[in-house]
């Protein structure tokens, strides 16, 4: 189940994307202008380069200074083409970044709304295994005809109760049709996958060893296939890498929730399978405003950051903690209900894995610090449970 903690860190990978868009779209936006000033070749008339050279040096200086002023740029003394040119390339930058804003915004919603796709995808694959196994067993039975024996734990996978109930669950029939789960296009390599990495397993070998498999039993095997061989085969992980960009990050939920059912099935009648959030749109709105939000007050975080760090300077603290930063400090003040504290340490925590080793003090002094300054001032107001332990 995805919980806030998963989905602060989707927020803060997107985020990260999305500074790294911004860095780029800067630096065409920068060409741009250059490239406006180049020597025109096809020009009759002597081209000055030096005068050139100064235009577009200039254009450059209104460029960084007006990024967020177009007005200004009219109020200035540069000619006509250097302010021509600075315009044109601010509103490609502006332009630019909307359009990777509304990418990764998109991308990061719907690669959390995927997961079932893809857990109920790894139960498919233990099904087609089992299916696979009883029409192997078929087709050695018609090929061998009267002569055919048949051993009684040959068809335990096929005839696995775990398995058998998901199919025959009307809840689970309709979770594939809504998902739009189909293993119909890898029939060749199930068959592969199955020989080469299930069937030679210790466990799949020691199951075949039981004669009639109790539920517990049943469900330790496809436990087994999930946990030791679908997610921990590179050739099986490649298939879902490419089927899910952000399947590193999307791996252990999606194992998480397939055990979950697997449990489930085998505590009771399967009923509704597990969903990717309690509350999802409620989630999905916190999800996306963390990410909006940000952005938004970029500058403001910024400005609040350099304060800070005046002993620093502000474009050599490490990327990844600016980003880690300026969510802590958006989420503060933009989620009434979330505790100071709970932020600040949600986000010590992404520091320790998506940072430097010194991130976590540097993130866990800076915020402990800003979070005070900004409650006596009155920018971070708490309501509700968000009054819990904000001292």
């Amino acid at each position: 189940m995805l919980n806030r903690r998963i989905l602060r860190v989707k927020a803060f990978q997107n985020l990260y994307a999305y500074e790294q868009c911004k860095a780029s779209n800067h630096n065409l936006a920068r060409d741009f202008i250059k490239e406006s000033f180049l020597p025109d070749l096809n020009s009759m008339e002597v081209q000055d380069k030096a005068a050139l050279n100064r235009e577009a040096q200039l254009a450059l200086e209104i460029f960084e200074k007006n990024l967020n002023n177009t007005d200004a740029i009219e109020g200035s003394d540069a000619s006509p083409k250097v302010k021509k040119a600075v315009k044109e390339a601010i509103v490609q930058y502006r332009n630019a970044n909307l359009r990777d804003r509304e990418f990764l915004l998109k991308n990061m919603v719907t690669s959390a709304e995927r997961i079932p796709q893809l857990y109920l995808t790894a139960i498919e694959l233990i099904q087609a295994f089992a299916d696979h196994v009883g029409k192997e067993y078929e087709r050695k039975r018609k090929l061998s005809g009267s002569q055919a024996v048949e051993f009684s734990s040959e068809l335990n996978l096929h005839r696995n109760q775990i398995l058998e109930k998901l199919r025959n669950s009307p809840a689970y029939q309709a979770a594939l049709a809504k998902n739009n789960v189909n293993l119909d296009d890898i029939e060749l390599e199930i068959k592969e996958w199955f020989r080469d990495y299930v069937k030679p397993s210790e466990e799949y070998q020691a199951y075949l060893g039981i004669d009639q498999p109790t539920a517990e039993q049943d469900e330790e095997i496809v436990e087994a296939i999930l946990k030791k061989i679908i997610f921990k085969n590179e050739v099986i992980l490649n298939y879902f890498s490419e089927k899910d960009l952000n399947w590193t990050e999307n791996k252990a939920v999606v194992r998480s929730l397939a055990a979950k059912v697997f449990k489930n099935v085998l505590n009771s009648e399967v009923s509704d399978l597990p969903e990717i959030a309690m509350n999802w749109e409620e989630d999905k709105e916190f999800f996306q405003n963390i990410f909006n939000f940000t952005i938004e007050r970029g500058a403001e975080n910024r400005e609040l950051i350099a304060q800070k760090t005046k002993n620093w300077d502000i474009d050599r603290l490490a990327f990844t903690d600016k980003v880690i930063i300026s969510m802590a400090i958006t989420e503060m003040q933009q989620f009434p209900s979330i505790p100071v504290k709970v932020s600040i340490n949600e986000y010590i925590d992404i520091s320790k894995t998506y940072s430097t080793p010194k991130s976590k003090q540097f993130v866990n002094g800076l915020l402990d610090v800003m979070s005070k300054e900004l409650t006596e001032k009155g920018k971070i107001r708490k309501s509700g449970r968000g009054l819990l332990d904000n001292k």
